[in-house]
């Protein structure tokens, strides 16, 4: 019995050695829960691993990285595999002003035209299916393209971009009607819209139950460090990307960070029409972390 059990703290300790991996993608409407996330803080073995949001989403399903901000499409396809933080998302009741769609004709008229999709997000894209064939009953052709706003528009009536993309494009665009899915959402059910959850794999709390719960706390310390003072953010977003203080700290104050029951409603809600229209094959149901999680 001693050798087991020796032999199984020895496991526990091997595990406890091996970093968490946590995602990190560089979009700026999640710079608010990393701006002030300091690694040494936490005490916990920690690695951030950069990435784009698609191939975060794919790292994450195959294990390689073990937490991090996931789309919410990839989280309701293997929502099985993981928790998610209970405070912390990326969310909007109505405008986002970063998940555009850029139209050459009427809306309803595009809807039945070719749509190019930028290839950088499922969230977005399938967010656009829903409205065009549950709110418009409509079925566009669809072109995935790389976010490219006049190239898109070469080849097609209307294009979604998303992230830095759309709000670069939404600055020098003098042509195109622009829709902002976000507005369109609200504006249809009335519903909170959450673009990207906070994940973790279930055999990592399994694994690192502390380190989590020290990690979920710093997380969401540089979330209300990152509200109480925007000012940091604003001048790094100006000086990166460009735009002016004004346009920034309306894009900061717009967006939220958390997960409470309305965001979870409606996130719920969009599982329940990516189901209804077979984007999704199974109804997803929201697992939240919480400190009793293990055991």
């Amino acid at each position: 019995m001693y050798n087991q059990e020796q032999s199984s703290s020895e496991h526990q300790h091997h595990n406890r050695l091996s970093p968490i991996r946590i995602g990190r993608i560089d979009y700026t409407n999640v710079w608010p829960i990393f701006y002030h996330f300091r690694p040494a803080l936490t005490k916990a073995p920690l690695e951030l691993v950069p990435a784009v949001p698609s191939t975060l989403n794919q790292a994450m399903r195959t294990g390689e990285i073990d937490m991090g901000p996931i789309s919410s499409f990839a989280y309701g396809e293997s929502s099985d595999r993981y928790a998610l933080f209970p405070n912390l998302s990326v969310s909007a009741l109505g405008r986002v002003n970063s998940i555009l769609l850029f139209l050459k004709k009427p809306l309803r008229e595009a809807l039945r035209g070719t749509i190019a999709l930028t290839t950088t997000s499922e969230t977005s894209v399938n967010l656009l299916k829903i409205i065009a064939q549950k709110c418009y009953e409509e079925t566009p052709t669809y072109v995935p393209m790389a976010p490219d706003l006049d190239a898109m528009m070469e080849v097609a009536d209307g294009a979604l971009l998303i992230g830095d993309h759309a709000i670069r494009a939404s600055w020098a665009n003098k042509t195109y009607e622009v829709i902002d899915l976000g507005e369109c959402w609200r504006q249809w059910t009335g519903h909170w819209m959450t673009f990207a959850v906070w994940a973790v794999r279930k055999e990592v709390i399994e694994r690192h139950p502390d380190d989590i719960k020290q990690i979920v706390e710093a997380f969401e310390q540089s979330k209300l460090r990152s509200l109480a003072d925007p000012t940091p953010l604003i001048e790094e977003a100006v000086q990166t990307i460009g735009g002016t203080h004004a346009y920034w700290h309306h894009y900061f104050s717009h967006l939220n960070y958390d997960f409470d029951r309305p965001q979870q409603q409606g996130l719920q809600l969009y599982f329940q029409y990516a189901y209804e229209l077979g984007l999704i094959d199974h109804q997803v149901h929201l697992e939240l972390w919480s400190e009793n999680m293990v055991g």
